[in-house]
């Protein structure tokens, strides 16, 4: 009986966005790439599941016709060095090709939920990464016990970094450019 062996050393080299476009979906579905390197995202619960599904919903029912929702894609925010994130939730044109990725220039929206091990990269990397790409709206969702806590940002043109619109932790209400309202107290 043999033993396969399985080569990882590409996982421990900076890869270029040609590169990256050439794996498998399978093999990018749970990576991330910084500065060119891969950076493994670990699974998450079901409760953050239930909180993406809950907010992608709704934010899709309030959007439509002109927006979509999604989750757990690939969203190129620069090609040199490489930085492809995959947010829990992106909010974008509903006309634009759903293909793997989907261009940054499309997307109004992302929505980020901390976890274990995600907390600096989503509290203070991520939000300069997505301003830095144009993205006009953050979401930063913190799992404190049995109820999602929702930060929402928007992005400041003079700036070029996101100010803070709101907390909310039974009720969001906000805008999108259009009105938002979410229950997060049944999840």
């Amino acid at each position: 009986m043999s033993v396969e062996t399985v080569d990882y050393s590409w996982m421990h080299e900076q890869i270029s966005a040609e590169q990256y476009d050439a794996m498998s979906e399978e093999l990018c579905r749970n990576i991330e790439i910084v500065d060119g390197m891969v950076h493994i995202s670990p699974s998450p619960s079901p409760f953050h599941n239930d909180v993406i599904r809950r907010i992608a919903n709704a934010v899709e029912a309030a959007g439509r016709p002109a927006w979509r929702t999604t989750f757990d894609v690939d969203l190129r925010l620069r090609d040199i060095p490489l930085l492809n994130r995959r947010p829990d939730v992106l909010v974008y044109e509903a006309g634009t090709p759903r293909d793997r990725r989907l261009p940054r220039e499309a997307v109004l929206a992302v929505v980020e939920v901390v976890s274990p091990g995600s907390e600096t990269t989503d509290r203070l990397h991520k939000p300069l990464e997505y301003a830095a790409a144009g993205i006009r709206f953050y979401w930063r969702v913190e799992l404190e016990g049995n109820t999602p806590v929702v930060y929402t940002y928007v992005l400041d043109e003079a700036t070029g970094t996101y100010r803070g619109t709101g907390v909310f932790d039974d009720t969001v209400k906000t805008d999108l450019g259009f009105p938002v309202e979410i229950d997060l107290t049944d999840i």
